[in-house]
């Protein structure tokens, strides 16, 4: 699978030449151990003023997932698809409310669905083109190394609230 570099995929550095479905096909489990590890008593404190909280990395997961689900179903379904970028701040104001348990699960269940696809589109569809209207042209397989690179990112921030 062809890597993306620079504004392309800002997440490609945490994958470390890791195999992106490798990495995406891992996370459950390891977002699951992690929010057990952090338990309910942490799971919603935020580590540090303006930083999310576990549960809302858990939330944000689970909104990523979905957004990932449409662009890869859009990027492999029509020619020349523009992907419709969000923020991700407007969609965290609504997090407060919503049980970690039930976003790691809603996580799980999409995560599981996307890769069910991505498994049988690649290699044959990898270079299948698709544009972002901040990062520019990309592929099927730079949304599949962005969900990997973004995965590894925020268990990055989940092992620091665990250990912390």
């Amino acid at each position: 699978m062809p890597t993306a570099t620079g504004t392309l995929n800002p997440y490609a550095k945490f994958l470390h030449g890791q195999d992106p479905v490798a990495a995406i096909r891992a996370t459950p489990a390891r977002l699951k151990s992690l929010a057990q590890t952090i338990g309910p008593a942490r799971i919603t404190q935020s580590p540090a003023p303006g930083k999310w909280s576990a549960r809302d990395i858990l939330c944000h997961l689970a909104d990523c997932e979905s957004v990932f689900a449409f662009r890869l179903r859009q990027t492999l379904s029509e020619e020349h698809h523009i992907i419709q970028p969000f923020d991700q701040e407007k969609w965290a104001v609504h997090y407060h409310g919503t049980d970690a348990n039930e976003a790691l699960a809603t996580f799980a269940i999409l995560r599981r669905w996307n890769l069910i696809l991505v498994e049988s589109a690649l290699p044959e569809h990898a270079n299948k083109p698709v544009t972002h209207p901040e990062r520019g042209a990309m592929t099927f397989a730079t949304i599949v190394e962005t969900m990997g690179g973004h995965d590894l990112n925020h268990i990055a921030q989940l092992e620091r609230i665990a250990a912390a």
